[in-house]
């Protein structure tokens, strides 16, 4: 399973994730990305995956959550 990361104060609100990914995050009323989802199934996997690559200021980041 995996689990997409803001570091929001490096987040400028570009909406670039927002745009290829709006079923995993939004852009909050302060105009800053919020995840809307605690975790990555495989279906939303490349969804989660172009969000972090489109980024501008590589505010998200997509990690893998080992189970234990």
């Amino acid at each position: 399973m995996n689990k997409l990361i803001l570091d929001r104060p490096r987040c400028e609100g570009h909406g670039l994730c927002e745009e290829v990914a709006a079923q995993l995050l939004h852009i909050d009323d302060e105009g800053y990305a919020a995840i809307d989802v605690d975790e990555i199934n495989d279906a939303n996997l490349a969804a989660a995956q172009a969000a972090a690559r489109v980024c501008p200021v590589a505010a998200l980041r997509l990690v893998e959550i080992k189970s234990t």
